[in-house]
Parts: structure tokens; C-alpha cells; sequence
């Protein structure tokens, strides 16, 4: 024993390892705690398949079937999961994305499916976004010149939204990071009498390299980036204002995107927002884990929880993750 300031008595004083001395201390101090309520499973649907295809770049993620897609959403009421977010891979593309806003299209049909079976246990929400649809992959139509038009793309955001709400729809996720688009789906929403209907605002989405997975996963056909619409990475301030500005339109929870290379911003927007703050751990944070876990580079288990746990100690309060069904599960 060290010997402090004072004959007799030990040092230091203060000793923290105390709280720490066993795993039923630990679990009874945790100041953060994961709940599989606070985790959303996104998914993919695929039109024109007949069993669920596996994503290469995602090892134990597929695109759906309409069938296999309910029977995941089953999985997650027994799990005891929060919310599955649905992404729709159409089979056909145009520059406008019509298949965005076709009731008879995947993700629509997808969407009716889902609500009418397990609305009542699972919060399903729509990623509402053109991107999927459009054969330049871009989040919206593109102007003569190329370039992603702001205002006509919230007019075929606001189509989709009340494609999505008529369907039962109880949280939109406007991932596109238009100027305005929270406010102009919100207005076309109440207009149309789906007051109820909640918006999910992607309020920070950083453009970013660990996308790439998700694009196998959805079929992308992006040329070139959205470095002019999505949010840039060095910036911090600039997120708390697209954040605000989407509280001020209505937002009803806002969405910060990658979580992992965003904690500070998940933080900042947790300290100052009324609404809810989600994060999503996007697919190549998804897929570094398990690239890493495959070459034994890393304990697969302990790694997956302790992102989760950081993303939620940041003050995400749900957190969209592929790991969710697995997650609720050790939960």
C-alpha cells in the first residue's frame, strides 16, 4: 500500500477501480445502456427476385423478397426491435424516378405489406429518397445542365411522400438532404390530411466513402458524387444548422449519418434538439466489422456492441444498425 500525505491512511484516496471490480458492479454502474427498442433494422426489397440474394459486400445481408422481407420484420418482433427502415431495389429506372411514387411499385407494395402484418408491433419506416429509382442515381432530377435541381426534386419528394403515407406509412425518412424538403413534404403531408404521419429528417448526412456497400446493395447507378448536396465532412456548425432549420419545418426525429465518424455531431445535436436524434451506422461501418472479424483481426461480438454503445452514448436515442437483430438478441 502507497503511502499519502498522511501517516496511515492509504493513497490516493479515491479509488474508481472500485466500480469496476466485477461484471455485476460494472452492470450495475453503466451509465449507458442499449435497448433493443432504440435499434431499426434497414432493409432491402428487390423486385423481380424469387429468393433472397445475398449482398457480397455485406456478408448476412440480403435483398428481400416481398415474403422473405415479412418474415425478417416477424424476426424483429420476436426480437423485440424497434423499427425496420425499408430501401426499395426497382427493376426498372428512369431519370425521374418514377417508381418512387408508383403505388405498385417495390417499395410502396413493400411498405402496405409491412404495415397491415406488423404495424402494430414494429415502427416501419420508408427511406424516402429517389436515389434507388433514378438511372443517374443521383437523390433528385437532374437540371439541363446536370446538376441536382433543389426545387422540382421536393415536388417528386412530396408525390413519394403521399405515395408512402397512403399506404399507412408511419415515419418518412427524407434522406435526400434537399434545401426546404422537410418543410415542403411536411405542408403536402397535412394538405392531403396525413397529419399523423411523422418525418424522419436525415438532418446531417455526410457525403462519405463508407457508403460503398450500400450501393451494391441498393444497385446504384451513381456517376460521379453528391459532394454538392450531402454534408461535408470537415463541417460541424454547418450540421447544427441543417439540423434547426429541419426542426423549424416540422421535423418530428432528425437523423445524423455515418454515426461512427460523426460522434461529436451526434453529440452536439443531442445537446440542443427537443426532438428525438437518430444515427444510422451506415454499411461500411457495418462491413469493416465484419471484414475484420473474418481475418480475426477482432472479437466480431465485442466489437459490434461497443459501437453501438458509443453511437448511443453520444445521444443517439435510436440508432439504425444491421446488427440489430443480432444486437437485441445478446441484448
Amino acid at each position: 500500500m502507497s503511502t499519502g500525505p498522511f501517516p496511515g491512511a492509504p493513497f490516493p484516496a479515491g479509488r474508481p477501480r472500485r466500480l469496476r471490480s466485477s461484471a455485476a458492479m460494472r452492470r450495475l454502474v453503466a451509465e449507458t445502456r442499449l435497448h433493443p427498442a432504440e435499434l431499426v433494422l434497414p432493409v432491402f426489397v428487390r423486385e423481380g427476385i424469387d429468393a433472397p440474394s445475398p449482398i457480397s459486400a455485406m456478408p448476412g445481408v440480403v435483398q428481400h423478397t416481398l415474403d422473405s422481407l415479412l418474415e425478417e420484420a416477424r424476426r424483429c418482433v420476436d426480437a423485440g426491435v424497434g423499427g425496420i427502415m425499408v430501401f426499395g431495389v426497382p427493376e426498372v429506372k428512369d431519370a425521374r424516378g418514377s417508381g418512387a411514387d408508383d403505388p405498385d411499385g417495390i417499395l410502396n407494395l413493400a411498405l402496405a405489406r409491412l404495415v397491415e402484418e406488423v404495424g402494430e408491433d414494429l415502427v416501419v419506416m420508408s427511406d424516402l429518397c429517389l436515389d434507388e429509382f433514378t438511372d443517374h442515381g443521383h437523390c433528385g432530377v437532374l437540371a439541363a445542365d446536370g446538376t441536382v435541381d433543389n426545387d422540382a426534386t421536393l415536388d417528386r419528394y412530396a408525390s413519394m411522400a403521399l405515395a408512402q403515407a397512403a399506404v399507412g406509412t408511419p415515419v418518412l425518412g427524407l434522406s435526400g438532404m434537399m434545401d426546404g424538403q422537410v418543410g415542403y413534404v411536411r405542408a403536402a403531408l397535412d394538405a392531403a390530411g396525413h397529419t399523423d404521419t411523422a418525418i424522419l429528417a436525415y438532418a446531417a448526412k455526410y457525403t462519405s466513402g463508407l457508403y460503398g456497400p450500400f450501393r451494391e446493395a441498393v444497385q446504384s447507378s451513381l456517376v460521379g458524387d453528391r459532394a454538392t448536396y450531402q454534408q461535408d465532412p470537415p463541417n460541424g456548425r454547418e450540421a447544427l444548422r441543417e439540423l434547426q432549420a429541419d426542426i423549424a419545418e416540422g421535423a418530428d426525429l432528425v437523423m445524423v449519418k455515418p454515426a461512427g465518424p460523426h460522434l461529436d455531431v451526434i453529440a452536439a445535436a443531442a445537446a440542443v434538439s427537443p426532438v428525438p436524434v437518430a444515427a444510422y451506422q451506415i454499411s461500411g461501418e457495418y462491413s469493416q466489422i465484419e471484414a475484420a472479424a473474418e481475418r480475426g483481426w477482432v472479437d466480431r461480438e465485442r466489437v459490434m456492441m461497443e459501437s453501438l454503445l458509443g453511437i448511443r452514448r453520444a445521444g443517439a436515442q435510436v440508432v439504425l444498425t444491421y446488427f440489430a437483430l443480432e444486437a437485441a438478441a445478446l441484448l
